[in-house]
């Protein structure tokens, strides 16, 4: 199971994690945190679960999980500077403090792929999912979740992309989950202070790791299917799709190179 205290000591941070809730087993870490009436509501407040029965991946999708082996987990935001503007590059400050949370530690090339998913090698180490609550026009609250593959060798259902973990990557070596996740929220909270500072060297860092700009691509969202050139990510994050002569903002879909 996971050691705490282990993880406590390599915690380098001022506000992400600090107030930290382990649970063995609930539903989903993510909805946890959305629920006010659960009243967490400090800033930074992390969930880990080692089991979720109702793990959430994007577009209502399920993730799956083998117990103790992954880090499945929610980081709560409430500071409204986080929101006022390019809201949505939270979720590239957090797919890179990912990628570079495992190069670190393990020395593996990494790739990210938008809008939420790090790769290895092509195949989905982890997934991403926002959610947000908000009162008016005003966001009040943020809910990040992630699932990282670490220790998980087989994995069962179909996939749109297929998946791996770190342990599946080094060759069958056995990962301290704790410094991970230490190492990723430390990670973390230096990018969303860039976020606030220089949101241009986040975009440009998560644009140096995604292979498939200037790649022919689909993109598939519900029942509609577009083909073009993924000419690149602009400034609030959105893909744009260039298609027969002109250029479309996509703001949600599913990516694949062609």
């Amino acid at each position: 199971m996971f050691n705490i205290e282990r993880f406590d000591i390599k915690l380098d941070t001022d506000f992400i994690g600090r107030n930290f809730i382990y649970s063995e087993e609930l539903e989903s870490s993510n909805s946890v945190l959305m629920d006010k009436k659960n009243n967490y509501n400090v800033n930074g407040t992390v969930v880990l679960a080692e089991k979720q029965s109702k793990g959430k991946g994007r577009k209502d999708r399920i993730w799956y999980s083998a117990k103790a082996q992954n880090l499945t987990f929610s980081i709560l935001l409430t500071d409204k500077k986080y929101f006022k503007k390019n809201f949505s590059l939270i979720n590239f400050a957090i797919s890179l403090s990912v990628a570079t949370a495992i190069e670190n530690l393990h020395q593996i090339r990494t790739e990210v792929k938008w809008p939420n998913d790090v790769l290895v090698g092509g195949k989905k180490i982890a997934g991403i999912l926002l959610e947000s609550i908000s009162q008016g026009s005003k966001i009040e609250r943020v809910v990040i979740g992630v699932g990282l593959n670490v220790n998980q060798v087989m994995f069962q259902g179909s996939f749109a992309v297929e998946p791996t973990s770190l342990k599946l990557e080094l060759n069958d070596e056995t990962i301290d989950r704790e410094g991970l996740l230490a190492e990723l929220l430390n990670t973390f909270e230096g990018n969303l202070d860039k976020l606030i500072k220089k949101p241009d060297n986040i975009l440009k860092e998560w644009k140096s790791r995604c292979r498939m700009i200037g790649e022919r691509i689909s993109i598939v969202e519900g029942d509609s299917e577009r083909y073009g050139i993924f000419e690149d990510i602009d400034d609030e994050g959105f893909l744009l799709l260039k298609t027969k002569g002109k250029t479309e903002k996509i703001h949600f879909g599913d990516v694949s190179s062609r």
